[in-house]
């Protein structure tokens, strides 16, 4: 069974959306953010994060640190209808042919997603 429900899922898939904005925790705690381009893999049910050169980005380094992440895919429908996920969790650093950071969900949020008023939101852990 999903961490994310099936509208978080469809959204998540829906044509054209590559685009998301991670934020990491940097060596001294600050707090990084930057766009990213991210997949959902349905069979382990987690965020996948690839990009050129990506183990030399200042993300994976972080990530290779210090485990926590959150990352924001989002988006706005005419007139004004703000819809997005949110997911808090941990990351996994996988280097090699296809580096990649894995994201594990232990928080989701999502917003204005079908069947939700225009405020809702719809959080819980998982």
């Amino acid at each position: 069974m999903s961490s994310f429900t099936d509208d978080e899922i469809k959204f998540l898939q829906e044509d054209g959306r590559r685009l998301g904005r991670i934020a990491t925790v940097g060596r001294t705690g600050s707090l990084h953010v930057a766009p990213v381009g991210f997949g959902y893999n349905r069979a382990t049910d987690v965020l996948e994060i690839r990009g050129a050169d990506l183990p030399l980005t200042k993300k994976w380094k972080d990530l290779a640190r210090d485990p926590r992440v959150a990352i924001v895919i989002d988006d706005v429908l005419p007139p004004w209808h703000p819809r997005g996920v949110e997911v808090r969790g941990h990351a996994t650093v996988i280097d090699g042919d296809d580096p990649v950071i894995v994201i594990t969900p232990e928080r989701i949020v999502s917003w204005g997603l079908p069947g939700m008023e225009f405020l809702d939101r719809n959080g819980r852990d998982v």
